[in-house]
């Protein structure tokens, strides 16, 4: 039998020789335990039991290899609700969550006075930010897509987890939507937006699917589809709100101008001062 604090001091030094940040020792750690309704803050002086050693030493050898603690648990937290992720969708990320917040407080301030908003997520991937928006906002009828099939099926998963009604549809970007003639208030996407060539941290490169990664030469690819053909299913006073690369501050406000001239837009900073979101608006 060993300590708990025995095991994550261990783990910890493990980390830092492969490179893992050390929190994440502590991180899986309080998970797992919590699962098992184990109290860890009390007893963390005392010997663990051993089928929570077992898989605490189980997980923490496959997150030494690189891959993400999600994988190994199953699921993430995303704006306080958890999400089932695997191989076929990316892991939520924090800043989509600051993503979803503003488009929350964008709903309350250009449509207060509306009983129902409608809303599509473009490319919803684990279905996070859908699921979370119909959460966090009634008044909110959601649509989502996805081109893979395997990605819807996560999708409805956390949906149903978590009692969210969200219409979820297979199909390429916005063609499902333009042949059944929809029409929307408000248009989300989180595209693949990194650059093909970029290159990306291991446990993100090999365990992640790369449909959801990657936005052609200058990660804009999926940003260009939607913008040709946004107009289609949006209604007149409406906007949209997307996450974009830190890096794409000049490049994206070129498309944006581009393709819709004189149209009031702008870019936000996520919490660490990057620029991260992007919201067109069409009054």
């Amino acid at each position: 039998m060993t300590k708990f604090s025995k095991l994550v001091r261990m783990y910890e030094k493990r980390c830092e020789k492969e490179n893992v940040p050390s929190e994440t020792v502590m991180a899986f750690l309080v998970e797992i335990a919590q699962r098992e309704r184990y109290n860890l803050y009390m007893h963390f002086d005392e010997e663990m039991p051993e089928d929570l050693r077992r898989e605490f030493e189980a997980g923490m050898e496959r997150i030494l290899k690189q891959e993400p603690m999600a994988h190994v648990l199953g699921y993430s937290w995303f704006y306080g609700y958890k999400m089932i992720v695997n191989e076929d969708v990316l892991i939520p990320r924090v800043e989509t969550e600051e993503l979803c917040a503003r488009i929350l407080g964008m709903i309350d301030e250009k449509f207060a006075q509306k009983e129902t908003v409608s809303c599509v997520d473009i490319g919803t991937g684990s279905g996070a930010i859908a699921v979370t928006l119909v959460k966090e906002e009634p008044k909110i009828r959601m649509h989502a897509s996805d081109i893979s099939e395997e990605a819807l099926v996560v999708a409805r998963k956390n949906a149903e987890l978590n009692d969210a009604d969200v219409e979820f549809i297979a199909g390429d970007m916005l063609k499902p939507f333009i042949e059944k003639g929809m029409k929307f208030d408000v248009l989300i996407s989180n595209p693949p937006y990194i650059p093909q060539e970029e290159k990306m941290e291991t446990s993100v490169i090999d365990f992640e699917p790369h449909v959801a990664l990657f936005g052609g030469d200058d990660g804009l690819r999926f940003y260009r589809e939607i913008f040709r053909d946004c107009r289609k299913i949006l209604n007149e006073h409406s906007f949209m709100a997307f996450e974009m690369g830190w890096d794409q501050r000049e490049r994206m406000s070129r498309l944006v101008e581009e393709y819709f001239p004189g149209v009031s837009y702008e870019i936000l900073q996520d919490m660490n001062g990057k620029d991260r979101m992007l919201f067109v608006y069409f009054d």
